[in-house]
């Protein structure tokens, strides 16, 4: 029969936070890591959640690495397939969520798919196709400083249409607050019009639902994770998906408590804050890391010792705007983010290794950076710590139990979140 619903995602907490939602909702959920090689065991799974490192990577090779999902989606018997991208719409006016969208509505003969971001419980909704994250516009959120990706543009239509090349359009509101047999006429008359891409006006979990049941056979829809939240209702009432007891229970959690953060994103600098209010703490400073390797030393000595002493212990590089600006400066960009990236997936991969078996990571390219590093290729998906933010576990080859792993967007989670996580986890 196969799955029902076949995702890719543009990265990995992007994955988890989709899944989370489908998990949420009754669906039996495994992320894997990267685009399979052969066949896996999907008898108990109703989705599949491809998670791509393709946010930021040239246009080229996003296109590649989706298409190559699809490719293996379909063979799994996808009915439905879902790109995944984050709900700040994270993106340069060159791509990658335009062009990849287009490239699989090629694939799949589509002549039409929504553009969902919003995800009103985690405070990003869209109105008159403007992305607002809380109560400020986009370029007013902070996600205008972002290191990779910075959003200085709130309006969504305008955006999309300088990295796409089919039509860009509008459901507004108005239109959803119908339900989603009008929000389905709309879709149509936009379809007749040549508009290829929609961006659909959302401000509460009705306007979801409204969307889910409008495009519930559509081949390609496109969003964050609150309409992944909405769809499995619709596959239940076309008999596709059948109710099932605690989707997401996990194994017991084993082993020591460790928190990786390279997020800068306000959020995680808050959570950071309030962690080292109770909890040890140390920094990593990419100008120290290029000097070589006694910073990284330093901070695995001090990890070390902490866990001994009962843990949890926190290991961080993220940094306000400035100190983020000053490195990559003198870095460069890309070498200052890499610096991190492998200082932190050395730590995960040596301290694992070592017992620790509750890891919480924050930020999407520290994410994959620390996944990779660990040789982790599937999750399962356990159940939610704060919106979009679940507990999975991961087989490993040489621990007899699965790691417990959060992956955590840098925009999510609540002030307490870092120690929050430990204390919920089964």
């Amino acid at each position: 029969m196969g799955i029902v619903l076949g995702a890719i995602a543009d990265d990995f907490t992007g994955a988890t936070d989709l899944a989370n939602n489908l998990v949420r909702s009754g669906m039996r959920c495994l992320q894997v890591i990267g685009v399979p090689q052969g066949p896996l065991p999907l008898e108990d799974v109703d989705a599949v959640v491809v998670a791509l490192k393709s946010r930021s990577c040239p246009v080229s090779e996003a296109v590649g690495d989706s298409l190559a999902a699809l490719d293996w989606l379909q063979g799994q018997g996808a009915r439905q397939v879902f790109f995944k991208y984050c709900s700040t719409f994270d993106s340069t006016d060159a791509g990658n969520i335009g062009p990849v969208s287009e490239a699989l509505m090629e694939r799949l003969g589509a002549a039409q798919t929504v553009m969902v971001p919003a995800f009103p419980v985690n405070g990003r909704t869209v109105y008159q196709g403007h992305l607002f994250v809380g109560d400020r516009l986009l370029n007013e959120s902070g996600m205008q400083h972002h290191p990779l990706n910075p959003m200085r543009d709130a309006d969504l239509v305008r955006v999309l249409s300088r990295q796409a090349s089919r039509p860009v359009g509008l459901a507004a509101r108005p239109v959803l607050a119908q339900g989603g047999e009008a929000t389905r006429r709309h879709l149509e008359a936009l379809r007749e019009q040549g508009i290829g891409h929609v961006i659909c006006g959302t401000l509460d979990e009705q306007d979801l639902e409204a969307i889910a049941e409008a495009v519930v056979d559509l081949p390609l829809v496109t969003g964050g994770s609150g309409l992944g939240q909405a769809l499995p209702a619709q596959y239940r009432r076309r008999d596709w998906l059948a109710e099932v007891a605690e989707p997401g229970r996990l194994a017991p959690a084993s082993g020591s408590a460790l928190v990786l953060s390279g997020s800068c994103s306000r959020a995680t600098l808050g959570q950071v804050a309030r962690f080292l209010e109770r909890h040890p703490g140390h920094v990593l400073d990419p100008l120290a890391l290029a000097e070589g390797d006694d910073h990284f030393q330093a901070a695995l000595a001090f990890a070390r010792q902490r866990l001994a002493a009962g843990g949890p212990v926190l290991v961080y590089a993220s940094a306000d705007p400035e100190r983020v600006r000053a490195a990559q400066a003198a870095l460069g960009t890309e070498r200052a983010g890499q610096l991190v990236e492998a200082a932190l997936g050395r730590l995960a991969r040596q301290l694992v290794a070592e017992g620790v078996g509750r890891l919480v990571v924050a930020g999407g390219e520290t994410s994959g950076a620390v996944v990779s590093a660990l040789g982790i290729r599937t999750l399962r998906i356990g159940d939610q710590i704060d919106p979009g933010v679940p507990w999975t576990q991961a087989p490993l080859d040489d621990r007899q139990a699965p790691l417990s792993l959060a992956l955590k967007s840098g925009n999510f989670g609540g002030p307490d979140f870092f120690t929050r996580a430990f204390e919920v986890l089964p």
